[in-house]
């Protein structure tokens, strides 16, 4: 996954856990640690793609106006990489079976990721955050310790 990709879903994430406040680039930018000039450009298409809305001026920002229940993670990858492009063996006619087999196990990955980002969405990484943010239970002694 390349980085502007990376980078949208961190944005829409997060956006999309504060609805009720807007956020600048560089306040996202901190948070995650990334560059507000290469942050700014993935806004600007995400802008473009209606999936957030920008405010200029004083307390202005950005807002998630997507909808975070149909918006996939695949949908935010679209965006900024070609995910359509077929998998296909760059020397065909001299492949070895070994190469070929290989070939089936890259591809098979390639379309078991691309399933299972379209099948995230936003609120599904919202879960998934707040889930790692809850404390562990706590655990009884185990029965080597007994």
């Amino acid at each position: 996954m390349q980085q502007s990709s990376r980078l949208a879903i961190f944005a829409l994430v997060e956006l999309a856990a504060h609805p009720e406040k807007q956020l600048s680039v560089a306040e996202i930018g901190e948070k995650f640690r990334v560059s507000s000039h290469h942050l700014a450009k993935v806004m600007h298409n995400l802008g473009r793609a209606g999936l957030v809305r920008s405010t200029r001026g004083v307390g202005g920002g950005y807002s998630f106006i997507g909808n975070a229940r149909r918006t996939t993670l695949l949908d935010i990858i679209d965006l900024f990489e070609d995910t359509k492009s077929d998998c296909k063996l760059a020397d065909q006619d001299v492949a070895t079976l070994t190469e070929w087999a290989l070939f089936d196990v890259m591809c098979e990955i390639d379309d078991i990721a691309k399933a299972t980002f379209g099948a995230i969405t936003i609120a599904t990484m919202l879960k998934q955050i707040e889930r790692r943010g809850r404390p562990k239970p706590a655990r009884g002694p185990s029965i080597r310790s007994l």
